[in-house]
C-alpha cells in the first residue's frame, strides 16, 4: 500500500510542476514582446481589376489574425506591419480538348507582400504570393468569379500568415 502511495504523489508532484500547452492556430508569437499588428489595405494594382478584390483580401488577412492570434490590430504603427498590393489578376487557358480549344480556364491572382517585424528586424520579407483555381471554360468568368475569388483569397491569406507569425 505504501507504493502506492508514492507512485500518487510523485504522479501528483509531476502534473503540478509541468504544463503541457497546444496550440492550434499555429502562431508562434511571444506575446511578451508583440502586441500589434498593422494591417494596411492591399489596392488592387493589377492590369485587370476585380473592384471587391482589394477590400475582400484586405479584410479576409484581418480577420484571420483577428481570430488566430491575440494581437491588437491598428491601421499604422504595429510590433508587426503588413503591407502590399494585388499586382496580378490574370485568365489564362488551361487544358485543350481533341477539338484545340480551351476546356479549363484558369484564373490566377498574385499579391505582392512587405513584411516589417519592428520587434525582430530580421524576421522582415517582401514576398509575391500567388494561387490558382480552374474553371470550366464554357463558362463566363463573371458566373465562377466570387467563388474562385474567395478559394484563392483564403489560400493567399493563410499563405501569408504562415510566413508571418505561424513560421511554417
Amino acid at each position: 500500500m505504501k507504493k502506492w502511495r508514492y507512485i500518487v504523489l510523485l504522479a501528483g508532484m509531476m502534473l503540478c510542476g509541468c504544463s503541457i500547452s497546444y496550440k492550434f492556430n499555429g502562431a508562434n508569437i511571444n506575446y511578451q514582446t508583440t502586441h500589434s499588428i498593422s494591417i494596411a489595405d492591399f489596392p488592387n494594382n493589377a492590369a485587370m481589376v476585380n473592384p471587391t478584390l482589394s477590400p475582400n483580401l484586405t479584410e479576409a488577412i484581418r480577420d484571420l489574425f483577428q481570430r488566430q492570434t491575440r494581437l491588437q490590430i491598428l491601421s499604422k504603427g504595429g510590433d508587426l506591419e503588413l503591407e502590399g498590393e494585388i499586382v496580378g489578376y490574370d485568365i489564362s487557358q488551361g487544358a485543350i480538348s481533341v477539338d484545340n480549344y480551351a476546356s479549363e480556364n484558369k484564373l490566377t491572382i498574385r499579391v505582392a507582400v512587405h513584411f516589417t517585424n519592428n520587434i525582430y528586424p530580421e524576421e522582415s520579407f517582401d514576398k509575391t504570393y500567388s494561387a490558382s483555381q480552374t474553371y470550366d471554360a464554357s463558362r463566363l468568368l463573371t458566373d465562377v468569379q466570387d467563388e474562385l475569388c474567395n478559394i484563392i483569397i483564403t489560400e493567399i491569406s493563410e499563405n501569408i500568415y504562415n510566413d508571418t507569425v505561424a513560421k511554417w
